[in-house]
């Protein structure tokens, strides 16, 4: 089954993040290794001199390092053609696509989604966007014809997520393997990327406040000092809260910074395939409303051959966990899975890439969900 397919979501705003690039190229590269045609869609706010500035110069330059230089388009806004393909060649291609995946309802442009075929929320971010339709904040679903989550459990009965009366279709986060070889040579240190926040805050929903990743981590703060193990995370922290970077400090922590380590795709890749491991601490609304939510990070950690520990989601209804992938809801578990992991490495490195290769594989991730979102 070959097709094509729109993905529209926000890499220009965030292209100093390379996390956050890989998590969204992930899903047009895997549709491309399908042998699907593939356009992706971005926008910029307007503003004066964006045309030339060092952030679409990125955004460019990373869109052509993989291959989709004539497969992008980005709306700068002001009236003008976008960067890439032309307003009239992307009105073409919509109506021509088999289906618009739309992340997180980024694509907002009436006319576009009014000639795309088939629409497709992709929900990245389980929970936020559902609570905000449930607490009549905003509605991200409307137009959209089908609804793809990586909230393993939504809909489940035990799930606090609410569905706001949608059929919500679970999947993993893809990986194009051929772009995360297991590297030989691993460091010493468990790692993370993260943001300390986000663009978003806390979520007050039936009685209960559903909290971001500051309000778990919080917990963990002394896991490296007691441990006696090594722990890292490029972490996007804001000065405001040095009292928190000052607790995990003294709580083992070494600290780096994200742009520096993992800016570019290609420096979060060297980043992640020179760990031991990911620790990996969710939001608190992951964890909360038993989500199942699993991470495109953690699904390169896999990928690379490192094992990953994680705080437990609801994510072992999904996934076999113990081996390759471990998970935790006490700083007692989290020391206990990293010592398992740390004592036999090579295992449980061996199991993360059979773990990826058999679950993760965007071929098998994306396969699969096109059998559950065509017409």
């Amino acid at each position: 089954m070959t097709g094509s397919v729109v993905v529209a979501g926000a890499v220009a705003r965030r292209i100093d993040s390379g996390g956050h690039v890989w998590a969204l190229l992930h899903w047009v590269l895997g549709f491309r290794k399908l042998g699907w045609s593939v356009l992706f869609l971005d926008r910029l706010e307007p503003a004066p001199g964006v045309r030339e500035s060092a952030r679409v110069r990125a955004f460019v330059e990373t869109m052509e390092s993989f291959g989709l230089a004539d497969s992008f388009s980005l709306d700068v806004g002001h009236s003008e053609e976008p960067i890439g393909l032309s307003r009239s060649a992307v009105r073409a291609k919509v109506s021509e696509a088999d289906l618009l995946l739309n992340v997180m309802g980024y694509l907002e442009d009436a006319e576009l989604l009014a000639r795309a075929r088939r629409r497709v929320f992709l929900d990245i971010d389980p929970g936020f966007g559902q609570m905000w339709h449930a607490l009549g904040l905003c509605d991200l679903f409307q137009g959209h014809d089908a609804f793809v989550t990586v909230g393993a459990r939504v809909g489940q009965d035990d799930c606090r997520v609410p569905t706001c009366g949608l059929t919500w279709i679970p999947t993993l986060p893809p990986v194009v393997l051929d772009h995360w070889s297991p590297a030989t040579e691993h460091g010493s240190h468990f790692t993370s990327v993260g943001r300390w926040r986000g663009p978003w805050g806390p979520v007050d929903y039936n009685g209960e406040r559903y909290g971001l990743r500051v309000h778990e981590f919080r917990r963990f703060a002394d896991v490296p000092r007691t441990s006696g193990l090594d722990f890292e995370i490029a972490l996007d922290i804001d000065p405001e809260d040095q009292r928190d970077a000052t607790r995990l400090a003294d709580g083992g922590w070494r600290l780096s910074d994200p742009r520096a380590v993992s800016g570019t795709p290609h420096d979060y890749r060297r980043y992640v395939q020179s760990s031991l491991a990911e620790f990996g601490v969710a939001k608190g609304m992951y964890v909360q409303a038993r989500s199942g939510w699993v991470s495109d990070r953690t699904a390169c950690y896999l990928a690379s051959g490192r094992p990953a520990i994680v705080q437990d989601t609801g994510v072992g209804t999904a996934l076999e966990t113990g081996k390759g992938l471990l998970t935790f809801s006490t700083p007692e578990e989290a020391i206990s899975a990293a010592r398992t992991v740390h004592a036999d490495w090579r295992a449980h490195a061996r199991a993360a890439r059979a773990l990826a290769e058999e679950r993760f594989d965007s071929n098998r991730v994306l396969g699969k969900l096109l059998e559950r979102v065509a017409a």
